[in-house]
């Protein structure tokens, strides 16, 4: 399902490509590129899902102090290893996430079907709920700089 993320993040987020809007024809391109039916139907439900964050009345989005604190809980933590954890807390702290944002993304990232995320592939759900997210241009930009920071010039290992 990851791959399948990646795959359309990377062809469409940065071209001129309209993305497909119809979903019978992205799953068959989908299909055409080598991924299953299973994954796909996952993993366009999960962007369906991630659009519709912004929309909806989520608690943990509107009831929030500046001086809070994240208190992760068990399977979110075994999801997220202390190095993704820590990278969460800096993007807070220099800005990049606000608590919404970070919200979002871990709401993203325990839709995965992976048992634990490695920090390059959150660094990627990250770049994909802030170009969802309006008015988050400049965290955007901020979090690209540091994914494609990478020595080696790859743009995902």
């Amino acid at each position: 399902m990851f791959d399948i993320l990646m795959y359309l993040f990377e062809n469409y987020v940065h071209s001129e490509v309209e993305m497909l809007v119809d979903e019978d024809e992205l799953t068959q391109e989908l299909t055409r590129a080598g991924f299953h039916q299973s994954a796909i139907i996952k993993a366009l439900s999960w962007l369906e899902r991630l659009a519709s964050l912004q929309e909806s009345d989520q608690p943990y989005l509107c009831n929030h102090d500046q001086h809070s604190f994240r208190i992760y809980t068990e399977n979110e933590m075994e999801k997220l290893d202390v190095e993704c954890r820590g990278f969460l807390l800096f993007l807070e702290q220099i800005k990049v996430l606000s608590v919404e944002t970070r919200e979002m993304v871990i709401d993203r990232v325990m839709e995965i079907d992976e048992p634990t995320l490695v920090l390059e592939d959150l660094k990627w759900v990250i770049l994909m709920v802030l170009f969802n997210v309006p008015g988050h241009e400049s965290a955007y930009e901020q979090m690209e700089d540091l994914v494609f920071e990478q020595p080696d010039g790859r743009l995902h290992s």
